[in-house]
């Protein structure tokens, strides 16, 4: 599917460092936004609000930067160390750090990837502590004919190599729950039990779970009903809409505003990125939109 195509492309070219589009390019297509998206908005507190930086490729990082906080986004999801000082500059939290994942489909579930997944996440664990930041992604990887107890093990074994370097500089691993059905096919951790269950076997708070609205109510549905069972495992969440993964109005089944609302009864101080690919030509006024819609 294109949307899946895209995300995988803009990681790697995140992660190889060669995502920038450079700042003329940005403003030019920033120039052709609408003036309403310059509006301020009025949030009220009870949602911490990020975007992903790939769904806004269309613009190099300092203008979403500029236009992000703008609206009152506190953070940019999917940036990588080259990254930082941007976002530093602009008073931005990276919010979902990247970088030290092979890609989408080879991880922590297969053991021929461990030693470079455990290279990788040795070095960049201390880069996201000394930059004053907190999560990185990780990925379980395409089940490739493994069954879960296999995957469970498999991940567990890599992962525990990691857990005391993570709780020593106060970052956490945090895997993202990811459909199989329509986007990748194949990944493992495509429900929230299967994630739950690893950060148990786990037991460590320094590994939680990306619960990705999208791709979850894609798999398994009941979104409301499982965000208030597995909260504690939870420490980020995605936005999209469905189907399609375009704006989170109302073009799409899901109702966000209430999901937001069952988030925040949970206790949640983390962040919400929004990971929607806008269609509209106005994309920062679709992007201030959707926090809007969030903002409950």
């Amino acid at each position: 599917m294109a949307s899946n195509v895209n995300r995988r492309n803009a990681l790697k070219n995140i992660i190889a460092g060669t995502a920038a589009i450079g700042v003329s390019s940005g403003l030019s297509a920033l120039a052709m936004n609408k003036t309403e998206s310059n509006e301020p908005l009025r949030l009220k507190g009870t949602i911490n609000h990020a975007v992903c930086r790939w769904c806004f490729s269309s613009f190099d990082v300092e203008t979403l930067c500029i236009e992000a906080k703008k609206i009152g986004i506190k953070g940019i999801d999917l940036v990588g160390p080259q990254d930082w000082p941007t976002l530093k500059k602009h008073g931005l939290e990276s919010t979902m750090c990247n970088g030290a994942e092979i890609n989408l489909v080879d991880g922590f579930n297969d053991e021929k990837f461990h030693e470079k997944l455990i290279q990788n996440y040795t070095a960049m664990i201390p880069l996201v502590a000394q930059a004053g930041y907190k999560n990185l992604i990780c990925f379980s990887g395409n089940r490739r004919g493994k069954d879960d107890e296999t995957g469970w093990n498999n991940c567990v074994k890599g992962l525990k190599q990691l857990m005391p370097l993570a709780e020593k500089h106060n970052v956490v691993l945090v895997m993202e729950l990811l459909n199989s059905k329509v986007n990748h096919k194949d990944y493992q951790c495509d429900r929230t039990s299967w994630g739950a269950e690893l950060c148990k076997r786990l037991g460590s708070e320094n590994f939680k779970l990306l619960y990705d609205i999208y791709h979850m109510q894609i798999d398994e549905g009941d979104v409301i009903s499982n965000i208030r069972q597995y909260h504690q495992y939870i420490a980020h969440y995605h936005t999209a809409g469905v189907p399609g993964r375009n704006e989170i109005d109302d073009t799409q089944e899901l109702y966000y505003p209430a999901i937001m609302k069952a988030i925040a009864e949970t206790g949640f101080k983390g962040y919400v990125a929004q990971e929607f690919i806008p269609k509209q030509a106005d994309k920062i006024a679709s992007l201030k939109k959707a926090v809007s819609i969030c903002d409950i």
